[in-house]
């Protein structure tokens, strides 16, 4: 099954003259190098050994995380959300000065 982005499709293992692999891969490495200097940042890079770039047989970029455990997941996760929530509120700061912001609680 593949979605819309390609992203589930197969991995690039035999390489097709016509499809522009090493394009997508330097996507994927910008993109797992920015993750990794993150996570670097806040002392998670050990949580996730297995994080790469690759790249699908369309030439697609994907960043692989690897086998995590579960709560390295679900720090992931309240760190994703937490970003989000920072940015709506500084969105919603935005568009009406007079909202209060939300108030958030470290998990």
């Amino acid at each position: 099954m593949t979605d819309a982005r390609g992203v589930c499709q197969r991995w690039a293992e035999a390489l097709s003259p016509a499809v522009p692999y090493v394009r997508g891969w330097a996507a994927a490495k910008r993109g797992a190098d920015a993750l990794a200097e993150q996570l670097r940042a806040l002392s998670l890079d050990t949580d996730f050994p297995g994080l790469r770039a690759d790249v699908n047989v369309s030439g697609e970029g994907v960043v692989r995380l690897g086998m995590i455990r579960p709560d390295a997941a679900q720090l992931l996760t309240c760190l994703l959300t937490a970003g989000l929530s920072v940015e709506i509120a500084q969105k919603l700061e935005e568009t009406d000065p007079g909202t209060p912001g939300s108030e958030c609680s470290a998990a």
